[in-house]
């Protein structure tokens, strides 16, 4: 679907993202993440899981450059994040896709155009992507659904034209916020398969779940969070049976 394999393209030799004493306060509420330290490798696929208000969504902000951290160091791409001035961040998010819990479609376009808008930021004209989308969107289960409103399509439809929206630019690295909680079990496993093809051509890719079944059928990298705490370095199963 994505073609060939393609290199990564970083800043440096180093990880996709690095997190070393991370710390994130908003307002003056209590910390939502403390002390937090870990590294992503580059081509590798990762869960984050924990309950629900352990910080999953601060630290997937984070990652995707919508929030700066209260303390510690973040680097994404081998740039420090705090130090990025404004005119080079639309730079770094062009390199990184993102599945929104609340999906963020553009209701005045179509389920193929909201898709397409990754591609036309860059400049790339239609003809160059046009088949691409439709095969895209045929593979999410929405090829009949091409010109249709955001507005006029169910929850779970809505959720697969954010997932095709994140992964047609093919980004080094992939962040999905719960990206099968609203679409049934043979559509998520569909979806899963989209993501390790993508992961297969290069792009890391960061999944956060509740799904514990699929997290431990997986073998890849876990991160979990508790009460805003890391508990320790991101952890592989030993088995290796994604779907």
């Amino acid at each position: 679907m994505f073609g060939r394999r393609r290199p990564i393209l970083t800043t440096n030799d180093g990880p996709v993202a690095r997190f070393e004493g991370v710390g994130l306060r908003y307002g003056r509420d209590g910390e939502a993440l403390q002390d937090v330290s870990f590294s992503l490798d580059a081509g590798r696929f990762y869960f984050l899981t924990g309950p629900s208000g352990a910080g999953k969504s601060s630290l997937l902000k984070l990652l995707y450059l919508a929030l700066r951290p209260t303390s510690g160091f973040v680097s994404l791409f081998g740039a420090d994040v705090s130090a990025v001035d404004r005119s080079s961040l639309p730079d770094l998010r062009r390199r990184i896709g993102v599945v929104f819990q609340d999906f963020r479609l553009l209701d005045h376009l179509s389920a193929f155009e909201n898709v397409a808008l990754p591609l036309r930021v860059q400049g790339h004209p239609p003809e160059s992507y046009a088949e691409d989308i439709q095969e895209l969107l045929r593979w999410v289960g929405l090829g009949d659904r091409l010109d249709a409103s955001p507005s006029s399509l169910s929850g779970g439809e809505q959720q697969r034209v954010a997932i095709a929206r994140a992964v047609v630019a093919k980004p080094d690295l992939l962040i999905a916020d719960e990206p099968t909680g609203n679409v049934d079990p043979e559509m998520g496993t569909r979806l899963i398969r989209l993501f390790l093809e993508l992961n297969r051509l290069g792009t890391t890719v960061v999944i956060a779940t509740h799904d514990i079944e699929l997290v431990k059928r997986s073998g890849a990298p876990v991160l979990r969070l508790e009460a805003g705490r890391l508990l320790g370095p991101p952890v592989a199963r030993p088995t290796d049976d994604l779907p």
